[in-house]
């Protein structure tokens, strides 16, 4: 990070750090049920306008949903004493919007809200096909989108992703620690069952260099597809190739499903799942016999918070579970990252002491915060901000996620 400010894109990392402690998390009440639109906001007065589109319904509700809880519960929090933008105090408005796990409903979203002039930035998509179709609206319109999705392709290329930004980790972080696990273990062959799109292409590709530079030989890889009728026919070709280990490179449900029909085909080996799939539906009954004893990278908030009990993130990540708890009876360690996309927004504008489309990017692209899932360190040149030693190894055992290193 830079050294002291000049200009809106430079900045101290202690201004950073100091202005995301005050917008971290003090506690908060969230929503069961699943709207098509919702509004977030503390009272009258200056607003800090979020919109987000969100998988609610549809495939990807298995993590959007969990997101939405979670920013319900910040927001809240964020409002108790709103967000201080240069000599206004600014309550947030959130408006969360249900895109059905629709690449194109989410554009279209993403439109009517961006041609807004009271919205000032945009977060949301929790699958890589909803942020995917967002972005090109988000750059044309020059509204600040951070995506909740996986796959790298969301901030690259560069030049075509001045205003995009992501708080999931990096493929390439993912795999070299799976391939470092897989090595540890004594595992000497694997295959790849790899979910079809844009995750799963990040996946492949991650995978074939992180298993090659740990001399883990990859015996093949298979595309699992979207359909249900398709996914014993994959399982059954992975297991085919009569290794001791499966990497499944999916997101939630998928990753379940995967698990489910590898242990059909009678896959007694050893699973290994990428960030994606931890998700509450992943230890779900159906899913619990299949993947216990599986080993998955995540954000070192599964499970627990790691942080020091006296830090304000360790505080606020306590309070969020608690409260998560609280409105929605379970929570199974998923990573809060819509929580931290609405911290960096907050951060920004605190930073930018503006709500200005244009003052806001420039300070998203110069930012170390410390949130719940994990550090971020956003530069221009790269806008894919979770740093790798934020990942953790962990392994379910009994039915919950267990961190091993």
């Amino acid at each position: 990070m830079a050294t002291p400010a000049s200009g809106p894109s430079v900045l101290t990392r202690r201004g950073v750090l100091a202005a995301a402690a005050g917008t971290l998390l003090l506690g908060a009440c969230g929503r069961d049920g699943k709207p098509e639109a919702a509004a977030v906001r503390a009272g009258g007065g200056p607003e800090l306008v979020i919109g987000a589109t969100l998988e609610l319904s549809g495939p990807g509700a298995a993590l959007g949903v969990a997101q939405e809880r979670a920013l319900a519960i910040s927001a809240e929090a964020v409002n108790a004493k709103g967000v201080m933008v240069g000599n206004i105090r600014r309550t947030v408005r959130l408006e969360v919007l249900d895109n059905r796990s629709d690449p194109r409903l989410a554009a279209r979203q993403a439109t009517e809200l961006g041609r807004r002039d009271d919205v000032h930035a945009l977060l949301g998509g929790t699958l890589a096909e909803t942020s995917m179709s967002v972005i090109g609206v988000a750059q044309e319109l020059r509204l600040p989108f951070v995506s909740l999705a996986f796959g790298d392709a969301i901030t690259v290329p560069l030049a075509q992703r001045a205003f995009i930004y992501k708080v999931t980790p990096e493929a390439g972080d993912v795999a070299r620690r799976l391939a470092q696990v897989i090595d540890t273990e004594g595992l000497r062959r694997v295959v790849l069952l790899a979910e079809e799109g844009l995750h799963g292409d990040s996946g492949a590709r991650a995978m074939t260099g992180a298993l090659r530079t740990a001399g883990v030989a990859l015996a093949g890889t298979v595309r699992l597809p979207r359909s249900k009728d398709g996914v014993a026919r994959a399982a059954e070709e992975a297991v085919a190739a009569r290794t001791d280990g499966v990497v499944v490179w999916a997101t939630a449900p998928n990753s379940g499903a995967a698990a489910r029909a590898l242990r059909s085909a009678g896959f007694t080996g050893r699973l290994f799942f990428d960030a994606g799939a931890v998700a509450e539906e992943t230890l779900e009954s159906h899913n619990a016999p299949a993947v216990e004893g599986a080993y998955a990278i995540h954000p070192a908030s599964l499970g627990g918070s790691t942080l020091a009990n006296s830090s304000a993130t360790g505080r606020a990540y306590r309070e969020l579970v608690s409260q998560y708890v609280r409105r929605h009876g379970a929570y199974n360690g998923f990573a809060p990252y819509a929580s931290d996309a609405l911290l960096i927004i907050t951060t920004a504008a605190k930073l930018a002491a503006s709500v200005d489309r244009g003052r806001l990017r420039a300070y998203l692209q110069n930012q170390i915060t410390d949130g719940m899932a994990g550090l971020y360190s956003f530069t221009p040149i790269r806008h894919s901000g979770m740093e790798r030693h934020s990942l953790g190894v962990y392994r379910v055992d009994g039915g919950a996620w267990n961190r091993l290193s």
